[in-house]
């Protein structure tokens, strides 16, 4: 640095450079005002500066939300947990007491789960009581959504009667369980089955669907007061055989009704219900429902009605394609088989008198009552195909086609 001998001494930072001395001093000019920093080393000092502070300001923001969705996550868990243990104790209300082998939860940072293992159910609205058993229950929650429960159902399931080893089982490649609202006022109910089967311990299946889902809302009224229930159902590849005749072939189906009349939702029997239903003037209304097997359709809508004994009235007009296919699967042929049995001692007898008399007499019989429908039915068209509308009649519970019998729906209360 410059040998200066001002008055008063001077540091000059390290670095500055002094561009002054007795040789070539400028006249007039001051000994300070040639004397300067490098300006690029402040520069590269704030650049340096400036580029961390997003750095700094990202973790802040980044620990912050961690911290605010693991505080909403064990909200949401505890908030899901009283939901669950709402929906069980509602259930032990109504009769059907719930416990598990094993309790554990999880599912952090994205769901609430809740997993039981050796799950049992006691029904004890019915006697004898009855015993539910499944592997294991999952049920499942989102976290911004935990009052809405997603359970998963880990078969087989067996039913029996508590203390006896004769029952049924079940089993599926998926079952699933979704139940929206807040305990005990529920808003839907969602139950879906995929690959599933029916069967008695040891026997051949009684039910057995590629898809079966059954779901239920409120759309009218509120969980205290009249609720009024809309009801869907979807079948895919069904059979039941041992349920009705015409169920022995390969059924899909589809299905929406309407439920009014109810007092409330709260835990009771079915069958309070449907009594309530009926003492209300309430109705089942169908909304829509279609049947389709192999060559045959059936669509219809209309409202059906409980009477004092709890049984079905009520008239559905549906339309029908193929009908002269669906006669048969109605088991008709067996029922004019019973008859002439009874009339003539038996079809062997008709037999021997005339051979094939008795199968060419059920088929005589069941080519008549289908040309009787034709003829009682109304021509129409239906998805592009020729068809005929009957009334589908409900009287005190027994179910005819036009004048043909089907069966019977049991008393429901």
């Amino acid at each position: 640095m410059c040998a200066i001998q001002p008055k008063f001494s001077i540091e000059v930072p390290t670095g500055w450079k002094c561009f002054w001395d007795n040789d070539n001093k400028m006249p007039g000019e001051s000994p300070l005002g040639m004397m300067h920093a490098p300006p690029h080393r402040v520069r590269r000092t704030r650049t340096k500066r400036s580029r961390r502070w997003p750095i700094y300001l990202t973790l802040t923001l980044a620990v912050a939300a961690a911290l605010a969705w693991a505080c909403l996550w064990y909200y949401a868990a505890a908030l899901a947990d009283r939901t669950l243990a709402g929906w069980v104790e509602r259930e032990a209300a109504a009769g059907r007491v719930y416990s598990c082998g094993s309790q554990s939860i999880g599912g952090f940072p994205l769901n609430i789960q809740a997993r039981c293992t050796d799950a049992s159910i006691q029904i004890n609205t019915v006697q004898p009581p009855y015993s539910v058993q499944t592997k294991a229950v999952a049920f499942k929650a989102e976290v911004w959504r935990p009052t809405r429960l997603i359970g998963d159902f880990k078969g087989p399931l067996t039913l029996t009667q508590t203390g006896q080893s004769s029952g049924l089982t079940a089993d599926w490649s998926r079952a699933m369980l979704i139940v929206s609202g807040v305990p005990p006022k529920p808003e839907s109910v969602s139950i879906d089955l995929e690959a599933a089967h029916v069967r008695p311990l040891g026997g051949e299946a009684i039910f057995q669907a590629t898809h079966a889902f059954l779901h239920g809302r409120l759309v009218g009224g509120t969980p205290n007061n009249h609720p009024v229930v809309d009801v869907v159902l979807h079948l895919a590849g069904a059979l039941a055989p041992t349920l009705h005749a015409v169920l022995s072939e390969e059924t899909s189906a589809e299905a929406e009704a309407v439920l009014k009349g109810f007092e409330d939702l709260a835990p009771k029997p079915w069958a309070a219900r449907f009594r309530e239903m009926h003492a209300a003037g309430g109705s089942i209304e169908i909304k829509s429902f279609r049947v389709e097997q192999a060559n045959v359709i059936v669509i219809g809508r209309g409202t059906l009605t409980l009477n004092a004994n709890g049984k079905l009235d009520g008239t559905v007009p549906v339309g029908i394609v193929g009908v002269d296919h669906l006669v048969p699967r109605l088991g008709i042929d067996r029922a004019i088989g019973r008859g002439l049995n009874q009339s003539s001692g038996g079809g062997s007898a008709l037999d021997r008198l005339i051979p094939g008399l008795a199968d060419a007499l059920r088929e005589s019989a069941a080519t008549s009552l289908v040309d009787s429908l034709k003829k009682m039915g109304q021509p129409t068209t239906l998805e592009g195909q020729p068809a005929i509308v009957l009334p589908l009649r409900f009287a005190d519970g027994a179910i005819y086609l036009g004048m043909l019998p089907l069966g019977e729906v049991p008393a429901l209360f």
